[in-house]
């Protein structure tokens, strides 16, 4: 993975001291709060409380108008359209809005559009459909807030619209009864990150008679689960609703997610927020990505346990479709990388393939980002001239505007600063990656770096099953309030243990008398570049795991690196260089002397070459080269024979007759470009 720039977050001190007096809390967990932006009595107060209180709903403008529309609907026997989306936000609204409407008594069915076939929000064949199906009005869920041409065509119809949205909204509002939606300048809202579940709760919560403790019941573990799938900030009624929502599922789960806790092997463990979105959502979501999203969605509202059990199962065989599908497309794109690096030289990676897809090149598009740290669009082609790409970007570099920036290139686009999709003739490709990119460069003089972000740094000898408890307080942890990460400095590394017959490691680490074990996850052995006696600092998440009947510490590492690194000379560094190796920008510390080169060659030869990625080495060197100056010192021994790179490893060849790197072509074109005599 590429590397990222450690951060340390802040906190003042005294304001720590101050809540955890006030609210009787252990002073780390005030620290970590208040580092948080949870710093004054009000924010802890809301942060902390188990009580559920929910906000007025009305203070969504055109609420009261929805629930009058759909309300009159009712009871004139209309026939009710829930019209919603094919990802986990989407089914979850659709499921709660169609279950309580129908108890309601509404004439009601539902419509989750086809992923591949009709993509995205309303068209107007699906509206034709749901006119043949009888419907008199049509309730979005989850989409709907960009569709003025779809919204006419409903009208013409003799039908009409409710709209329930949270997606940004753009010039024009489409026609409807009402729209519904956090992001209108008109609302009374001092929250406005909903996710689509979200706004259909309040929807249902404007309309129901009765106490809000019975929607709670029925419908806060699909509020949860979508608040949590859409990574919309647990902050404020979305982390009361998640709060609400993982007790429902922990202590009386609906026929569906206990069939999905038996097949997933968990009945005896609590479920936290990290088990919902990386066992639970991705399963919904692989049926809307790879078959049809219906499936999710009767998983979803079934209430006979048999039905649940073989539903539950459905998803888990598309899962592991999804998971197959995403491996081969990661596969062919690292061998197109292989055969071609520049690929990823650019600040922005687009990658094209036959057959990628479109279901799932987003997953892949987010593994690229992880991987190189850098946005990336992974475009999927097939026999038609139109091509469909995913786009994923790093935090600070805003995606859609860069896709906004090259539309005359593009079909059709559409997204979010970190995540965005385009439809674009396949024969125009190779141009947009070239826009894009001068994009990049003229607008983005220093391309953002990945962060890891650490609550604090920690001495070894906190890290204690306390620690874990205390934690808790915390939960439940996603969007703007992740679980913690603590920085372990200067620890020296005594022994290194392959684990699950090689594919993750354990580590045992050792200062001032107190020894770990960490585990890193998807390392084998052969490709951890540290050895014994190495002085390493870690970011770590702690948990704790029962064995027999006790209680043991789980540290794992998010992170592991040297503790001699230095990021900011790094990306500096590794600016300077991409810079020259894309636009010519002229930089003399590039440029790897003689006795630069020395240094280099002696390391390798001691070592018997190197094993492990450039980085790695970099980091080994970095206190006497610079990034390009390695770069290229290894492109001129490559030239001149002294060493192979395969696959990125290094072999030292044995050569017998003297070398003259200023004889090869990397050096003199350096020396010429940077006018070095």
């Amino acid at each position: 993975m590429a590397h990222k720039r450690w951060v340390v977050r802040e906190a003042d001190k005294e304001k720590a001291s101050a809540l955890s007096e006030k609210f009787n809390i252990d002073p780390f967990i005030a620290f970590l709060m208040v580092s948080r932006g949870i710093d004054d009595d009000l924010s802890a107060s809301s942060f902390l409380s188990d009580s559920f209180e929910i906000v007025s709903p009305f203070d969504f403008a055109d609420m009261e108008e929805a629930s009058f529309v759909i309300g009159d609907a009712i009871d004139n026997g209309e026939r009710i359209c829930i019209y919603g989306d094919y990802d986990c936000d989407g089914v979850t609204a659709t499921a709660l809005l169609y279950t309580f409407l129908r108890d309601e008594g509404a004439d009601v069915f539902y419509y989750i559009p086809d992923r591949e076939s009709e993509g995205y929000g309303l068209n107007n064949s699906a509206v034709d459909k749901i006119k043949n199906m009888g419907a008199d009005l049509i309730v979005t869920v989850d989409n709907g807030i960009s569709c003025v041409e779809q919204a006419e065509h409903i009208y013409e119809l003799g039908m009409r619209l409710v709209i329930t949205d949270h997606h940004q909204i753009g010039d024009a509002m489409p026609k409807a009864e009402a729209i519904v939606n956090p992001h209108r300048v008109d609302n009374n809202l001092k929250f406005k990150d909903y996710c689509g579940v979200g706004v259909a709760f309040k929807l249902a919560c404007a309309m129901y008679e009765g106490s809000v403790d019975d929607l709670v019941e029925k419908y806060i573990d699909l509020v949860a689960i979508g608040t949590i799938a859409d990574v919309v900030p647990l902050v404020y009624e979305n982390r009361a609703f998640v709060k609400a929502g993982l007790n429902k599922i922990n202590n009386n789960p609906r026929p569906g997610i206990s069939a999905f806790k038996n097949e997933d092997s968990l009945t005896d463990k609590e479920y936290t927020c990290t088990d919902i979105a990386f066992r639970l959502c991705p399963k919904i979501n692989a049926a809307g990505r790879i078959d049809s999203a219906l499936k999710a969605m009767e998983f979803l509202i079934c209430d006979n346990d048999e039905d649940a059990s073989f539903k539950c199962e459905q998803l888990f065989i598309d899962n592991t479709h999804r998971q197959e599908i995403e491996k081969n497309i990661l596969d062919d794109i690292d061998e197109k990388i292989s055969k071609n690096p520049n690929l990823v030289q650019g600040r922005v990676i687009v990658i094209d393939g036959e057959g990628y897809h479109h279901g799932v090149i987003g997953i892949v598009a987010s593994h690229i980002v992880e991987k190189y740290s850098k946005p990336a669009i992974i475009i999927g082609v097939d026999e038609s001239s139109a091509a469909r790409g995913s786009a994923r970007s790093v935090e600070g570099f805003n995606i859609f505007e860069a896709i906004s920036a090259c539309s005359e290139d593009l079909i059709q686009f559409g997204g979010h600063p970190l995540a965005a999709g385009i439809t674009i003739d396949k024969d125009k490709i190779d141009l947009f990656r070239q826009h894009i990119n001068e994009y990049a460069y003229e607008n983005y003089p220093v391309m953002p770096a990945g962060q890891i972000v650490l609550d604090c740094k920690l001495s070894p000898f906190y890290l204690t099953l306390d620690l874990v408890d205390n934690l808790k307080a915390l939960e439940p942890c996603g969007e703007m309030n992740p679980p913690a990460v603590f920085g372990i400095f200067n620890m020296s590394l005594v022994s290194v243990t392959p684990l699950s017959e090689g594919k993750h490691i354990r580590m045992e680490l050792e200062k001032k008398g107190r020894t770990i074990k960490v585990v890193k996850f998807s390392t084998p052995v052969d490709k951890f570049p540290y050895k014994q006696g190495d002085m390493l600092n870690l970011a770590v998440k702690v948990s704790k795991n029962l064995y027999k009947g006790k209680w043991y510490l789980s540290v794992r590492a998010v992170d592991v690196r040297l503790a001699s690194t230095d990021d900011d000379k790094y990306f500096s560094e590794l600016n300077d260089y991409q810079m020259f190796i894309n636009k010519g920008t002229a930089c003399n510390s590039l440029y790897p002397h003689r006795n630069v080169c020395a240094d280099v060659y002696r390391y390798l030869k001691k070592n018997g070459g190197y094993n492990y990625s450039f980085d790695d080495l970099y980091f080994e060197m970095q206190s006497s080269i610079t990034y390009g100056q390695l770069k290229f010192a290894l492109k001129a021994f490559k030239q001149a024979g002294l060493i192979n790179l395969d696959d990125g490893k290094i072999t030292v060849n044995t050569v017998n007759q003297k070398v003259d790197l200023e004889d090869t072509q990397i050096i003199t074109f350096l020396k010429g470009r940077l006018n070095i005599d």
